[in-house]
């Protein structure tokens, strides 16, 4: 989509270099991995970025701790309260354990408990909601306000955003430039600061978002140019169980995305199966978005560099071994 004038700021690939600067020593820097096996069977060069070796097991760990490292005293002193399914949830207590933050996490109930006990386990306070009776929102401004915390959210914040650019920033300086790069789509924030960074260092490069099926509010957004909210997904891709795009993330997306494609859970399983037999990796059903893209998205790859982020690793492992012996 051509620039299109916006009445708040958006973050800049500027900002996800100083991300990166901040996130050095204290993120992993996530190793990038091929499979001859998948080059042979779709005839492109792959190239998976593995965020499911980041930090906490995923690719929020970057934004949560460039938005937290960038707290004053005051701040630091009376902590972070954050929203989530899981993944920011750990990014979140862990970061705030590394910087000396107090830290409160929302989480739904039926969250995957790995990612529950991982969250207290990082130091994170976890209190409980019911995600198809209860707005998370506005239960955590209203503890927010009470405690007088600075509300993180998931994915609708400058710092979160320039954050998780810097996976598709490192993806880049190491492969090069890309004809296409496939990102999970939630709430925006992992693609909106990958097409930052897509946008500067490798602008000819298609950036295209994949969301499961039953959530495909971003696909209706883009489609629409404007935001679409849905009832909340029933997915097994728990990680993109979002409503709504954000407002800094959907201007992005309409400005530097090419396309967004939607797949079945049964797809993300099958996806979850190749990483698990061909790659001997663990990724969770949202992880899995970017390749069930590759795969079934209707794209012709043949002969194109291909990148593929792999947002993270966090699941349980009994139901993870139910999907992979039952497809689902």
């Amino acid at each position: 989509m051509p620039d299109q004038p916006t009445p708040f700021p958006l973050p800049t690939f500027a900002d996800v270099c100083a991300a990166a600067q901040r996130l050095d020593g204290h993120a992993h820097k996530t190793p990038v991995m091929r499979s001859a096996t998948l080059d042979q069977r779709t005839g492109a060069h792959i190239f998976f970025k593995c965020e499911n070796f980041q930090r906490m097991g995923a690719f929020k760990f970057r934004g949560a701790f460039n938005a937290l490292s960038r707290f004053d005293a005051g701040q630091r002193k009376a902590g972070a309260i954050a929203f989530s399914s899981g993944n920011h949830a750990q990014a979140i207590a862990l970061s705030a354990r590394l910087l000396g933050i107090p830290a409160v996490i929302l989480m739904p109930a039926d969250a995957p408990q790995a990612k529950v006990d991982a969250t207290r386990g990082y130091g994170g306070e976890v209190i409980l909601f019911d995600r198809y009776r209860q707005d998370r929102e506005v239960l955590t401004r209203e503890i927010a306000a009470q405690r007088a915390m600075t509300l993180i959210p998931p994915f609708d914040h400058a710092d979160v955003i320039a954050g998780q650019g810097t996976a598709a920033k490192e993806l880049f300086d190491e492969v090069g430039a890309l004809d296409y790069l496939f990102v999970c789509m939630g709430g925006g924030g992992l693609i909106s600061g990958c097409a930052l960074a897509a946008r500067a260092l490798s602008p000819n490069c298609q950036v295209i978002g994949v969301e499961p099926e039953a959530g495909n509010d971003g696909q209706q957004s883009f489609r629409s140019g404007t935001i679409v909210r849905i009832d909340t997904p029933k997915t097994i891709a728990d990680g993109a169980q979002t409503q709504a795009l954000g407002k800094l993330t959907f201007a992005i997306i309409r400005r530097d995305v090419q396309d967004v494609l939607t797949v079945s859970d049964a797809q993300l399983v099958q996806a979850m199966r190749f990483f698990a037999e061909r790659m001997k990796m663990v990724v969770e059903p949202t992880g899995c978005l970017g390749l069930a893209g590759a795969l079934h998205g209707g794209l012709r790859l043949q002969g194109k560099r291909v990148g593929v982020v792999v947002s993270g690793g966090n699941m349980d492992l009994q139901r993870y071994g139910e999907m992979l012996a039952s497809g689902l």
